[in-house]
């Protein structure tokens, strides 16, 4: 499906809304812990959504089988990702933790292989795969040298949360019948059932003392990144199809990295670097457009 410049539009704004997602919750966790962070952002986000259903003419399902599908979805989409991302942002930049979140596509494709039978490997999938993990190693790699470090723990916690996000992908097949906003809507209201007790028991966010500046990052977290990100997502899948809105997956790291570098002051290391550019060509032979478009231009110059 070709995309018009509409879509394009609506696509960069998403990984900007996205990519601030790493923004908005490096400031939010240098106050307020990371799961208090996620309890803020699912339930402010839910509470939007769920206005947005009603105002929709939709009705939110509420049986038994519907909740509890919401309920596992929330827990993987949201709740632990979410949870293992802002704990790894205690320890990492936001740019870097973006990059390592971009390895979710490559995540979904081997849990895929395992669990599905229409999604199996297929030799460039695998090759993909291999590329991309050597980015990983090439990020983490001088970090474990000698044992891992608190960096090296928040950078497994932010990959950890990319295999939490691949297996919600797994998952969410099964709300394929239901308006786009009512599935949202009840994956964050499952998120939020999970993430407000377990806060007020783990963290006791009364405890914590945020400045204006950290309850601002909260609210752009959770309206902008959350809420308004996932009604602009399925607007573009509709309009666009899910093999060209996948392509935010490229440009969401280029967004945190922006905005890291320009208003956190965020350096990236050459090896850093080189594993951002390992990771994307794999993801470039997972997506196959990559070949297409090699293989266009070879046959193209016969």
């Amino acid at each position: 499906m070709r995309m018009s410049g509409r879509d394009w539009g609506l696509l960069i704004l998403l990984s900007l809304l996205w990519g601030g997602a790493f923004f908005f919750s490096k400031i939010a966790v240098g106050a307020i812990g990371p799961m208090t962070t996620a309890a803020c952002r699912v339930s402010l986000a839910a509470g939007v959504l769920l206005v947005v259903v009603r105002l929709g003419g939709h009705r939110m399902p509420t049986e038994a089988a519907a909740l509890g599908a919401f309920l596992v979805m929330g827990l993987l989409n949201n709740a632990i990702p979410f949870t293992l991302i802002f704990w790894g942002q205690t320890h990492i930049d936001s740019s870097l933790a973006a990059i390592l979140n971009a390895m979710t596509p490559v995540f979904a494709v081997l849990i895929a292989h395992g669990v599905t039978r229409d999604e199996k490997l297929t030799p460039a999938k695998a090759l993909g795969v291999v590329v991309a993990l050597g980015g990983v190693v090439l990020l983490i790699g001088p970090a474990a040298l000698g044992g891992l470090t608190a960096a090296g723990w928040g950078m497994l916690a932010v990959l950890a949360a990319g295999v939490s996000y691949a297996c919600a992908g797994i998952w969410g097949r099964r709300f394929k019948g239901l308006p786009v906003q009512v599935a949202a809507a009840g994956m964050l209201c499952g998120s939020s059932v999970l993430l407000i007790p377990t806060a007020l028991v783990v963290e006791r966010p009364w405890v914590f003392d945020p400045a204006a500046v950290h309850v601002a990052a909260v609210i752009g977290l959770a309206l902008l990144s959350t809420a308004l990100a996932y009604l602009l997502y399925f607007r573009i899948l509709q309009s666009a199809g899910a093999t060209n809105v996948a392509l935010v997956t490229f440009l969401i790291p280029v967004s945190a990295l922006a905005l890291g570098v320009l208003i956190l002051g965020e350096r990236l290391e050459a090896g850093a670097i080189g594993g951002m550019a390992l990771i994307f060509v794999g993801l470039g032979i997972i997506d196959g457009r990559l070949q297409g478009v090699m293989v266009r231009r070879l046959r193209a110059q016969r």
